[in-house]
């Protein structure tokens, strides 16, 4: 089922009215939450331009469009899909997520998911969550982003880890694969995130304040290795948890990562450095380079303090050994 687009042009008798409210009404079979919520996603624009804030007020005039996505299921269904689990127990799964898998079910991703791995996996343990048999998912890894991840098999759990990510109580090391190599070995990005103004697939940094103000987002890095001056490999940590916010840091100081479909909008430079072969599989990369190769956080039920580490793909490690092969000397 395709997504559906409402659009109305506001009149004077709407002005300063707020959109979410101004939408809800004119739809009338959507609720004013429905509605906010949809426009938090990025999913309105006025006048082509990304709505930010659901409490805009209406100007006459200006023409509003909200997409309606297709309803998903009412429940994903249990598959058999192989996963590399690292640990479980009655409270919880650790395991190495593989590039390409997407955690929820969404349009266009109904099936085959992580969710519906989990359900096959371990859906007769599930305890529930929120009243529903299914597996609690406290953080996400985009879809192309490999590496470790913790789902809760309990409400008891669910609530202990998601407020552990709340709070930061935890440790999670990244290695990214960028263009270029940062001058400080170690720094810090310290930029708030919000939704691109016009591109409601991107985040982008923005400021505090104002119609699209973004929320607080630091990252740590250091530098593993350099490639010349045309690559490296970095160690990202993560103060603050945004959406796509290594990427999107990264980005914003002149480092993209390698692969990054979203946020590496044309051939860098530092390219031109690498051999022939090198840069050609560097730019043919076909995800983001980019792997969460730890996560340590306290055991929600017994308090101990678990550490777990995955080592990185074989094409990420591919591409690493081709920069180190003739690069580094």
């Amino acid at each position: 089922m395709a997504s559906e687009t409402h659009s109305f042009t506001a009149a004077e008798t709407d002005r300063g009215e707020r959109v979410d409210r101004f939408l809800a009404a004119r739809i009338g079979s959507l609720s004013r939450s429905r509605v906010k919520a949809l426009l938090e996603e990025g999913k309105g624009t006025r006048d082509g331009t990304v709505i930010e804030d659901p409490a805009q007020p209406v100007r006459p005039g200006a023409t509003y469009r909200l997409e309606m996505p297709p309803p998903r299921p009412a429940a994903p269904v249990a598959q058999d899909i192989p996963l590399t689990i690292l640990f479980e127990d009655r409270h919880l799964i650790v395991l190495d997520k593989p590039a390409g898998l997407v955690v929820h079910p969404a349009p266009g991703h109904a099936e085959g998911t992580l969710v519906n791995a989990l359900l096959g996996h371990a859906g007769e343990e599930l305890e529930g969550i929120g009243g529903e048999a299914r597996p609690g998912i406290v953080h996400r890894l985009d879809k192309d982003t490999s590496g470790v991840m913790v789902v809760a098999k309990s409400q008891r759990a669910h609530n202990a880890l998601s407020e552990a990510f709340l709070q930061r109580d935890l440790d999670r090391e990244y290695f990214a694969l960028a263009w270029g190599v940062p001058e400080k070995r170690e720094g810090e990005v310290e930029a708030a995130i919000g939704r691109h103004a016009t591109d409601r697939k991107r985040m982008a940094v923005v400021g505090r304040g104002g119609a699209r103000a973004g929320k607080h987002a630091l990252t740590r890095y250091a530098v593993l290795e350099g490639f010349g001056g045309a690559a490296s490999l970095l160690r990202c940590r993560l103060a603050t948890g945004r959406t796509h916010q290594i990427r999107v840091h990264l980005s914003h100081i002149g480092h993209p990562l390698i692969g990054d479909p979203v946020y590496l909008r044309r051939i860098p430079a530092a390219a031109r450095e690498l051999p022939d072969s090198v840069r050609d599989a560097a730019l043919a990369f076909p995800r983001q380079a980019l792997h969460a190769a730890s996560l340590s956080f306290r055991h929600p039920v017994s308090g101990e303090i678990l550490a777990f580490r995955a080592d990185p793909p074989e094409d990420f490690q591919t591409l690493l050994s081709l920069l180190r092969g003739p690069t580094t000397g």
